[in-house]
């Protein structure tokens, strides 16, 4: 895997979060404006509309806030994405809702996120909603956080309400299941620490949070390890010059593959070797995640959509039985003993709830084992059973293997995403 190959292809996902008036359009905003990712016209368009809410300058939280007006006029927006880059790497932001009741916007924002950046407001300090966002991302296995302790300038800058701030975050931490925290201070609004570094703190010595961006080693988020490669779909051109032409498309979920490779397919138990991998590049010698691939294998064995190419001694585990932890997205209760279509990589299967084991408490991590009642944003422990086996990892070990999302048979919507507790 070369330097180069990572530096032309490595996007870095990030989620915001944070409760209401934290700063995080103005945040988001100041990102763009500063990395000069907006276009002049957005820009003209923020200028006028400042200046017509009698507003100085450029107000930047106006950038990311036109969708305000169609959340007022009651259309739910989940989750915004923007796109912006850098000379050294491309970002997409998950902006999510702050509020409570949009745990489930988060989870959904969160998932795919390399960072998490958890916005407190620097008069209020650690709150609940600090809390439960941090709790999510744990939950969530984020690979790095990072804590901006934003409106500094309205706490004059003050080093001390910082380090207050970030050791009471540290010791609640501790408890988490987090291993990369960063703590930034910041002004959105002035920009210090953004994208230039701060004149009103140099007792700050970190990154700002542009450096930081461009520069957390992400290239170890993936699971470089235990080979996996779910099949989306069979490719068999019905021409002549390809009348032998039979790959096996997907996008690696784990570890590299190598041409010459030795590998087992889920279920049959048959083994062969790779003998070929084409790209949309072309023939390539390996492929690592998260790059999309086809596979060519000596043998002409008979593999469909769902199944999976691993190596022979590093296999998932091959169950109809799983324990997951689940946050509910839909209005009506999860029903014990209900029957939900499961989604898992390309595998589509049936499934039954056996067991709600406990309803966790996201802001508190206390578990309820009374309370079965899984309603709308509700984080629970659960049992499944499954029509046919999967191959699944735990989520600690994969985000991708250790997922799944539970839909509705009747409505087809999707009611829950699911982690594979290991």
């Amino acid at each position: 895997m070369t330097s180069k190959t990572q530096h032309n292809t490595e996007l870095l996902r990030f989620t915001t979060a944070g409760s209401v008036d934290d700063g995080k359009s103005t945040l988001i905003g100041r990102l763009l404006y500063d990395s000069k990712s907006i276009f002049e016209d957005q820009l003209e368009a923020v200028k006028t509309a400042t200046a017509r809410r009698g507003e100085e300058g450029v107000n930047l939280a106006l950038l990311t806030d036109g969708l305000k007006a169609e959340r007022e006029q009651g259309i739910t927006i989940d989750v915004a994405y923007r796109y912006f880059a850098t000379p050294r790497r491309k970002f997409i932001i998950a902006d999510t809702p702050g509020h409570t009741q949009y745990t489930r916007n988060m989870v959904t924002g969160a998932s795919t996120a390399n960072v998490a950046l958890v916005l407190i407001d620097a008069r209020n300090g650690v709150i609940e909603q600090t809390r439960r966002h941090a709790i999510i991302a744990s939950l969530l296995q984020i690979p790095h956080l990072v804590i901006c302790i934003n409106k500094m300038d309205l706490v004059d800058y003050n080093q001390e309400v910082y380090e207050s701030i970030r050791d009471d975050f540290e010791q609640f931490a501790a408890k988490l299941d987090v291993h990369d925290v960063t703590f930034i201070p910041i002004s959105a609004l002035k920009g210090d620490n953004v994208v230039e570094r701060s004149q009103n703190m140099t007792w700050y010595e970190g990154p700002t949070l542009l450096y930081y961006l461009e520069n957390v080693h992400i290239g170890s988020d993936h699971n470089f390890i235990d080979c996996r490669f779910p099949v989306q779909f069979v490719i068999r051109p019905n021409t002549d010059e390809f009348h032998d032409y039979r790959g096996y498309a997907g996008r690696v979920a784990g570890g590299v593959f190598r041409k010459g490779d030795k590998v087992l397919l889920l279920p049959s138990g048959f083994t062969s070797t790779i003998a070929k991998i084409d790209t949309s590049d072309g023939e390539v010698e390996e492929i690592f995640p998260p790059m999309s691939a086809t596979i060519l294998l000596e043998d002409d064995l008979d593999l469909s959509r769902g199944d999976m190419i691993v190596r022979e001694n590093n296999r998932p585990e091959v169950t109809q039985d799983l324990d997951l932890m689940v946050c509910w997205f839909n209005e009506r209760p999860m029903q014990l003993r209900g029957k939900y279509t499961i989604m898992h990589t390309t595998r589509q299967v049936r499934c039954l709830v056996k067991d709600i084991q406990y309803k966790m408490d996201v802001n508190t991590l206390h578990r309820d084992l009374d309370d079965k009642v899984i309603g709308m944003n509700d984080i629970a422990r659960i049992t499944i059973r499954t029509t046919q086996p999967l191959f699944v990892d735990s989520y600690r070990k994969n985000r991708i293997t250790g997922s799944v999302i539970l839909i509705d048979e009747g409505t087809n919507e999707t009611v829950g995403a699911g982690m594979v507790v290991g």
